[in-house]
């Protein structure tokens, strides 16, 4: 059954979904500033529910800047021809194609990942701001991984807690290509700004000390200090495991949605549009800690 719904103030609620993570909130004007204790509340919310969908928020880039900045400093992706003109803290998510060239990442979200995993401070959170919907297809999935770390069994838990792997934006890029022509090459500058870190295999989230899974298909690249077959089983074992439906919420999303989603409990993957409709969505990345 969901979670009771909770009233923040006398327009604002969350309500819980029935699912493994998320709550969306209702009747809040996010082209004004927050009241610091209604701010207090969304965090609260996002730390308890890990992804926040706000409703029907008819908000520019600057205001979702804004309200980005008031959980930390941004981080602008390391593909920054993507970025919105005027706003380099925006990145634009969109299949849309202008003279044959894409005005945004098309295929952000073909893998399962947390956002900026391979950065030394990876992405607190991300927020996905709806511009253009498609009719069908277009969802998100997230993935809890603190549930996936509390349903582990024993051995693996005890084969990987105090393990670290290898996290590198380079992964899964040539083959993203191959899908993808239009996916640009990267410039020596781009490759020198994004080098391979090691991570934590089970991170402590650092706000409520809750531990979660900290790999994904996308970026994690091999165990550190196993030999490469072990590496790649134990890998698969895990990315098998972190993304079972029991962990997962797929966002369906309706126009105005704005998605608030914690990386350091979940992962997410694109659901996938067709070819023929288009999607664009405006997103902001916000700094976090270095993992633990």
């Amino acid at each position: 059954m969901p979670a009771p719904t909770h009233a923040l103030a006398a327009d604002l609620l969350i309500r819980p979904f029935d699912a493994a993570c998320g709550a969306e909130v209702i009747g809040l004007d996010l082209s004004r500033p927050l009241e610091d204790a209604d701010f207090a509340r969304i965090h609260r919310a996002h730390l308890d529910h890990h992804v926040l969908v706000f409703r029907e928020m008819a908000i520019t880039p600057a205001q979702q800047v804004a309200f980005s900045r008031r959980f930390g400093p941004l981080q602008i992706h390391v593909l920054n021809n993507f970025a919105l003109p005027g706003h380099p803290e925006v990145l634009v998510i969109s299949n849309i194609k202008v003279d044959g060239k894409p005005i945004g990442l098309g295929d952000a979200g073909a893998y399962w990942h947390s956002d900026l995993s391979y950065m030394p401070r990876p992405s607190l959170g991300s927020m996905l701001h709806a511009q253009e919907l498609p009719a069908e297809g277009g969802d998100t999935l997230f993935a809890n991984q603190h549930r996936a770390w509390d349903a582990l069994p024993a051995a693996l838990k005890n084969a990987v807690e105090g393990r670290r792997a290898e996290h590198g934006y380079l992964c899964k890029y040539a083959e993203l290509q191959k899908r993808n022509p239009w996916r640009p090459d990267l410039t020596q500058a781009q490759i020198d700004a994004v080098p391979p870190v090691a991570q934590p295999i089970v991170r402590t989230h650092p706000e409520t000390g809750r531990k979660a899974l900290f790999v994904s298909e996308h970026f994690t690249t091999r165990v550190l200090d196993l030999p490469e077959d072990e590496s790649r089983a134990l890998l698969a074992e895990l990315f098998a495991h972190s993304t079972r439906p029991e962990f997962v919420y797929r966002h369906q999303w309706q126009p105005g949605d704005m998605v608030f989603w914690d990386n350091r409990s979940l992962m997410h993957l694109a659901g996938g549009t067709p070819d023929h409709l288009r999607r664009r969505l405006n997103r902001t990345t916000i700094e976090g800690d270095a993992p633990f």
